[in-house]
């Protein structure tokens, strides 16, 4: 039952971002200096996960050309005596780890998404990372949030979903889910008894939303091709995860870290701030920038 295969549901169009995301991927935008799918890789990786499945589509080559080797680029690295950048470049991913890209046809939604990958993940647990979510495991907290869920599900064998509270007025844009007593006592969980794709205010079982770490049975494949067709053909995972609700146990795992939503502009320039006042070779800089700004803005109010 170890978690060894992680999906990433990586073929959006990305249209928030536009002309940004025009040609090259969303996931590729850097945070910095790096790019926000590899923070998800990272994290997936820190968690003991083996083989990484990518989702994509004809307009995300990008991705793939950012994990495999690029050999002038480290010859030219090498000649130039560059070893830092030539360490960095030779190690985005570690030796033993394997990649599978597939190609989705349509963006239909995260559940087709999800069953796309079926054949490759088999009868056997696996992870989900969305990357527009990104999650500082530095503040709160220093383990990594898939780490924490995978060694829960040690315990549970049953699915889990990452969750956070939010204002109840923004319930239409995530899966929000009702949470019942922990029974269990299982540390850092607690037990679902419902999720809603998407509901109004009024109709959402509590605050608490769904984000972009998920650890699934394999019993989530059935539920999904078990549902009906969506709005322009589409296929919800929270859809799929109610059915798996009607028979199994699932638990929400509230985070510990700060999640920045890199999907929207504000949440991708938050992460940008938070993440460049730490770089270590630009960090201190910034902060003298940003003091210096945060003054000037304050003595034209006066």
């Amino acid at each position: 039952m170890r978690i060894r295969k992680a999906l990433f549901p990586v073929a959006g169009m990305g249209t928030r971002f536009l002309p940004a995301t025009k040609a090259n991927p969303k996931e590729m935008m850097p945070i910095v200096d790096k790019p926000l799918i590899q923070f998800a890789v990272e994290e997936a990786i820190a968690a003991g996960i083996e083989e990484l499945i990518f989702v994509t589509s004809s307009s995300k080559r990008a991705i793939e050309d950012h994990f495999d080797s690029h050999f002038e680029l480290e010859r030219r690295l090498a000649e130039q005596k560059k070893y830092e950048l030539l360490k960095i470049v030779k190690n985005i991913l570690p030796k033993g780890i394997s990649c599978v890209y597939i190609r989705q046809a349509e963006p239909l939604g995260l559940g087709d998404a999800v069953l796309c990958a079926k054949h490759v993940i088999g009868d056997e647990p696996f992870a989900v990372l969305l990357a527009d979510d990104l999650i500082d495991s530095e503040v709160g907290d220093s383990t990594h949030c898939l780490t924490d869920m995978v060694q829960s599900f040690e315990r549970t064998h049953a699915s889990i979903i990452a969750v956070e509270s939010i204002h109840l007025s923004d319930s239409l844009n995530y899966g929000m889910v009702g949470l019942a007593p922990n029974v269990h006592d299982y540390p850092n969980l607690l037990p679902i008894n419902r999720i809603v794709e998407k509901p109004l205010a009024k109709d959402a079982p509590s605050n608490w939303a769904v984000l972009g770490r998920y650890v699934l049975t394999p019993h989530i494949f059935k539920a999904l091709e078990s549902l009906p067709k969506g709005i322009q053909g589409e296929i919800q995972l929270t859809d799929g995860l109610a059915r798996v609700l009607e028979h199994d146990a699932l638990y929400a795992y509230p985070i510990k870290g700060k999640r920045y939503d890199c999907g929207n502009q504000l949440g991708y320039l938050q992460a940008i701030v938070a993440y460049g006042l730490r770089h270590p070779k630009v960090g201190t800089a910034f902060q003298h920038y940003l003091n210096a700004h945060i003054t000037l803005a304050a003595e034209s109010l006066v």
